[in-house]
């Protein structure tokens, strides 16, 4: 169905530092929309948003409140209604995420993909994700050895291989090896498991690192460093990501070499 209705929808990310990490486009959507949708990390971020327009709505609500067990697919499920709903109105509807709206951010692809089925005009504006900012943190350039990232339950419950030759990072640590959307912690039990499994491609004894993306300018990033062994008694909270720096250093691919012509020592 060709996008001709009236209501739009944009997705936006706000980065992870309060308002210095947002594109100024984005900014003008935030403050031009009729209705602003927010999913932000705290308090500071909200009140910015407020204060760019007149009608910002949080989304934060529809999660489990105390002592409700609730899964997350009906809580995503309702999000995308909510926006939809003022999309259907003719409104300009933004929908604002912290870090990247597109990265580990379902609700802006679900609301997305809705809005295009039911005919209307709706994109994703990217945003700077916590990615980006380990790298510029930690001080590495993925470009040196390349990497892979994984959710962390993901790389549990299917057969992935990672390559200790490059930088390997699991997202969403503090819920690894959870399945039943309903929690928001893992366990010392669930990290031991995640502990073995690495262990096929690290040693026990290789350092990795606890990561977490600062949400203001006046926070410093969390950069711990421990050794595999002990990521079960590791402190996690729901923004830690786990960084494995290489543990083998790269080979050589002598058959490609060979047919370009080129030796090992040529390059380095």
């Amino acid at each position: 169905m060709e996008a001709d209705k009236k209501g739009t929808l944009i997705c936006v990310g706000t980065g992870l530092n309060l308002a210095g990490q947002i594109s100024v486009l984005s900014k003008s959507y935030l403050e031009h929309a009729d209705v602003v949708f927010s999913l932000v990390s705290d308090s500071f971020t909200q009140n910015w948003l407020e204060s760019l327009n007149q009608d910002v709505r949080s989304l934060q609500p529809y999660y489990a409140q105390e002592g409700e067990v609730k899964n997350r697919r009906d809580t995503y499920k309702q999000m995308v209604e909510a926006i939809i709903e003022q999309v259907r109105l003719g409104k300009k509807v933004v929908c604002a995420l912290y870090g990247h709206p597109g990265v580990f951010a379902c609700v802006s692809h679900f609301a997305i993909a809705q809005a295009r089925d039911e005919g209307y005009t709706a994109q994703m504006e990217p945003g700077i994700s916590a990615e980006a900012c380990l790298w510029a943190d930690i001080g590495i350039d993925p470009g040196a050895s390349g990497h892979q990232s994984f959710e962390a339950s993901q790389f549990m419950f299917y057969k992935h291989t990672p390559d200790p030759t490059t930088h390997l990072l699991l997202w969403q640590i503090g819920i690894a090896g959870e399945h039943t959307l309903t929690e928001f912690h893992t366990s010392s039990d669930r990290l031991q498991v995640l502990v073995e499994q690495l262990n096929e491609w690290y040693p026990l004894e290789h350092e990795i690192v606890l990561y977490e993306a600062p949400n203001l300018p006046t926070q410093s990033p969390r950069i711990d460093r421990i050794v595999l062994k002990n990521l079960p008694f590791a402190r996690l909270s729901s923004i830690t990501t786990l960084l494995i720096p290489p543990s083998r250093e790269l080979e050589f691919n002598h058959q490609v070499l060979a047919k370009l012509g080129i030796t090992a020592e040529e390059l380095g």
